[in-house]
C-alpha cells in the first residue's frame, strides 16, 4: 500500500512536471531540448557543481557534459563562474531566466503544499515535513549531498 501511494504521488509530480514542459513547448519556441532541461534542473539541484561533477552525477562522460554545459551557456540558462578557492575549477550556476523558467514547473508543488497546509492542522503538517526531511537526507543515499535549490528561491 505504501509503495503503491508512494509511487503515485511522485507518478503526479512528474506527470504534471512533463506536462509544464510540453505546455512551454507549445506555448513558446522551444528554447531547451528535453535532455537540456533535465540537465539544467540536475545543475540546479547539485547547487553550484563542476563540469567534473555534473558528468560523474549523471555517468556521462567529461566531453558531452561539456557540450550540453556549452549549449546551456549560450541559451542564457547557465553560468561558469571560476572558484575562489581553486582558479583551474568553475562551478556551474544557474540564471534568472532558468528559475523563471523553473518557477512555472514548481508552481504544482507550491499549489499543493497549500492544500497540505489547508487540509491538515500545523503539528500534522509538521510530521510530513519531518517525514520528508528523513526521506530525502537519509533515505536516499544516491542523493545525499544534493541540496535542492528551490528552498533559497521559494521561501521553503
Amino acid at each position: 500500500m505504501l509503495e503503491r501511494l508512494f509511487d503515485e504521488v511522485y507518478t503526479k509530480f512528474k506527470l504534471n512536471f512533463y506536462r509544464s514542459i510540453f505546455k512551454r513547448f507549445e506555448e513558446r519556441e522551444a528554447t531547451l531540448t528535453v535532455v537540456e532541461t533535465f540537465c539544467v534542473e540536475t545543475i540546479y539541484a547539485m547547487g553550484r557543481p563542476t563540469i567534473n561533477q555534473f558528468a560523474q552525477y549523471l555517468q556521462i562522460s567529461q566531453a558531452n557534459a561539456a557540450y550540453k554545459v556549452a549549449s546551456l551557456i549560450k541559451k542564457g540558462y547557465i553560468t561558469k563562474e571560476r572558484s575562489q578557492q581553486d582558479k583551474r575549477e568553475y562551478h556551474l550556476s544557474v540564471t534568472e531566466k532558468f528559475l523563471d523558467y523553473y518557477d512555472i514547473s514548481y508552481s504544482y508543488v507550491k499549489e499543493v503544499v497549500a492544500r497540505l497546509r489547508e487540509r491538515f492542522p500545523p503539528e500534522e503538517v509538521a510530521r510530513i515535513e519531518a517525514v520528508l526531511e528523513v526521506i530525502s537526507r537519509e533515505l536516499m543515499p544516491e542523493t545525499c549531498g544534493l541540496e535542492v535549490g528551490v528552498a533559497g528561491r521559494q521561501g521553503g
